[in-house]
């Protein structure tokens, strides 16, 4: 069985969601045990408008003092051309990150909720955040409700194909489908990835709303997908400002999805002895006890 490449989202993606300010250094902290435990990818914070997300105020603070591991993308959600110009002063100063993320949403009815613009207008940004970025980062491009809009319901999968051809034209190889709300099924992964053209290096980053999940990443996996974005404890899924599904979207656990993948035999690159005291402190950090299943009753025996 391949391998597969993890990013662990707790620290943007899941923090993004906590209406409490979480102080920079607990997020250094919990990056630091990301990156320790053996995560290729984390996302580490987003260029923001703090005024909208408050939780990602220490952007530059928290790269300026987080350690870097070698071999490791750190990545930065950047929704507009401004928010990659701090990403490119950050890097000129020397502690940037290495890997951005550019978004878009497959439905008009969520660019306009989530970005406040148009998906053409959307488009042109993207454009333009290619173009300034001028190949100094690894650039991820993001397609959200990539499996159904809770504003619009059904999305073409055509839309979804056309969106992830149109990165990959612009030159962003790796791009994510985003299942922002949870409703996609394995029958439904399945269909939708034998859309995708070839060329294109896709991330599954699905949310476990109905409890499909796990059961959707085994059929992106089964359709050739290696790598998945998760988050410790199922934390995150959108701005606490923003509610989707009476307010729970949460992320696939990652220590359910570790767990998961390695009991079938498929290496995850992760150090299982600390997995679930890295998913305890994240509770700790948060105050509350998550979602992740395996925190409670334990890695599988069988592996």
């Amino acid at each position: 069985m391949s391998a597969v490449t993890l990013c662990e989202c707790f620290a943007r993606d899941g923090l993004q969601h906590e209406p409490a300010f979480v102080p920079t250094a607990a997020k250094r902290a919990l990056i630091e045990r990301f990156a320790a435990l053996g995560f290729a990818r984390i996302e580490a914070t987003s260029y923001s408008n703090p005024k909208v997300v408050p939780q990602f105020a220490d952007a530059s603070e928290l790269l300026r003092v987080l350690p870097r591991r070698e071999g490791v993308h750190y990545k930065a959600t950047c929704a507009n051309p401004r928010a990659v110009e701090r990403a490119l002063a950050d890097l000129d100063a020397g502690f940037g990150v290495n890997e951005i993320s550019l978004l878009v949403s497959a439905s008009e009815a969520h660019t306009q909720k989530n970005l406040k613009r148009t998906r053409a207008e959307q488009w042109a940004n993207v454009e333009e955040m290619v173009r300034q970025a001028g190949g100094r980062f690894r650039m991820v491009g993001t397609v959200s409700v990539a499996f159904g809009c809770p504003f619009e319901g059904r999305v073409d999968p055509g839309v979804v194909a056309a969106d992830v051809a149109r990165f990959v034209a612009l030159g962003v190889a790796h791009v994510a489908l985003g299942d922002t709300t949870g409703i996609a099924t394995p029958k439904s992964v399945a269909a939708m990835l034998k859309r995708m053209p070839p060329s294109a290096t896709l991330i599954a980053h699905f949310h476990d709303t109905r409890g499909t999940g796990l059961a959707n990443y085994v059929a992106a996996y089964d359709a050739g997908v290696r790598l998945f974005d998760s988050s410790f404890g199922g934390v995150g899924g959108h701005p606490a400002k923003v509610k989707y599904g009476g307010g729970h979207t949460g992320n696939v656990c990652t220590e359910d999805l570790v767990n998961l993948f390695e009991t079938m035999g498929i290496a995850t690159g992760i150090d299982l002895d600390g997995l679930l005291a890295t998913a305890e402190y994240c509770e700790q950090v948060l105050g509350r006890e998550l979602h992740g299943r395996v925190t409670r009753s334990g890695l599988s025996l069988t592996r």
